[in-house]
């Protein structure tokens, strides 16, 4: 089959970002999504641009338009998200960004009433149900198709740097994983998901695609999860391997990482030069590591296989990347994650809150048993949580 690639302005930008909401007494989720977005919709009746609902009736996703630039599309985020706020504020729903919810049970939650949710659950069952979680996407415009796929090849040696950047599920139905994403690890589970195939020829991509068609196992093209894709519909490159980041600032910085090491590869390619790429072995193993150990893993850097801490590695990455982020005006959110370094990651975060309740929260042994948490200590992340985005300022204490 034939997929055809839309033309997008070279490194334009785009952001998603699925906000939970919970019920302000108890820090649980709600199934409120059509109630909030009810409450939003414009004096003719009609919706809010850029605010829908998505998988779970829990969660409403915030979508920017394509913009140059980072800081622009942050602004707009910012807009949609008080839009939001003031809807749920009077239901008594607070909002809150991480990987996953800290002790909401999966079989509570319900998924919204569209034909493409309901076939998903259909085909997949327990581990479909098992889905709350929660991302953060950027689409970065590509102007040449040709471009597409040794892109995609050359994030994956980034992979491990965004996932523990962005890594923030530490938790699920009330158990201390011992990962830092345990979002990252639940959600290959579906047919589709997880690592892409290192695909060197578009006719590869389409005859995979078609053959994914022709058998069932997918629909339509977007039903094609990878953590790193080609989205043709939009012209873009599309990063989802992140966990959904707690604050605006944080959200922005790893777009703009994003954006910026786009833009790096494509005038690489410009110059007729080879970008990074690693075997299929090494790229899996980093994101197990960075799942599991997240801001200290120690990933593979190369084909070689030599390795290195990733907060070790971040600042040599940043560093390179500065003139870029010059010229897409988005050094100020690029150097934030100097700052998301020194604070630490929300799963660190996230574990110390609830260490500071009670005491009991500890990451899984070297035996991989899971830890539990009490009610009072997840509660008090839930707190954190949504005390964070409401400031956009990661961190103890942030209001």
């Amino acid at each position: 089959m034939r997929i055809p690639f839309a033309r997008s302005p070279r490194s334009s930008v785009g952001i998603e970002w699925e906000i939970q909401l919970v019920d302000r007494d108890s820090g649980d989720l709600r199934q409120a999504a059509q109630a909030v977005l009810a409450a939003m919709r414009r004096p003719d009746g009609s919706a809010q641009p850029g605010i829908v609902q998505e998988f779970l009736v829990n969660t409403v996703e915030i979508v920017t338009d394509p913009f140059a630039s980072i800081p622009l599309a942050a602004a707009q985020i910012e807009q949609r998200l008080d839009l939001i706020r003031q809807a749920a504020d009077p239901l008594r729903i607070d909002l809150l960004a991480a990987g996953g919810h800290p002790f909401a049970r999966w079989e509570l939650q319900e998924v919204t009433d569209k034909e493409r949710y309901h076939r998903l659950i259909d085909r997949t069952q327990w581990w479909g149900r098992q889905m709350v979680i929660y991302g953060v996407h950027t689409h970065v415009g590509i102007e040449d198709r040709r471009k597409v796929l040794p892109i995609v090849r050359a994030l994956l040696c980034y992979l491990p740097h965004l996932q523990a950047l962005s890594a923030s599920s530490p938790y699920w139905a009330a158990q201390a994983t011992g990962y830092a994403s345990n979002r990252a690890l639940l959600f290959q589970q579906l047919p589709t998901a997880g690592l892409p195939i290192q695909f060197t020829t578009w006719d590869e991509l389409e005859h995979y695609t078609g053959d994914m068609i022709h058998t069932g196992v997918i629909d339509v093209f977007s039903e094609i999860r990878w953590d790193i894709r080609p989205a043709p519909r939009f012209g873009t490159v599309e990063v989802r391997v992140c966990d959904a980041l707690p604050t605006l600032r944080e959200v922005a910085a790893v777009s703009a990482l994003v954006q910026c090491l786009v833009e790096e590869f494509s005038g690489i390619l410009d110059r007729g030069g080879e970008l990074p790429s690693m075997p299929a072995w090494f790229v899996q193993e980093n994101k197990w590591r960075s799942a599991r150990y997240g801001m200290d893993a120690i990933i593979v850097l190369n084909a070689f296989g030599d390795e290195l801490l990733v907060t070790d590695h971040l600042p040599e990455v940043l560093t390179r990347l500065e003139p870029v982020a010059v010229g897409l005006g988005c050094l100020d959110e690029l150097n934030y994650i100097h700052t998301m370094i020194r604070l630490g990651a929300s799963y660190q975060r996230q574990l110390a809150a609830a260490a500071s309740s009670d005491g009991a929260a500890q990451a899984a042994g070297s035996d991989g048993a899971a830890n539990a948490t009490s009610g009072d200590g997840l509660r008090t992340v839930v707190a954190s949580l949504v005390a964070e985005l409401a400031a956009n300022q990661p961190g103890p204490n942030p209001a």
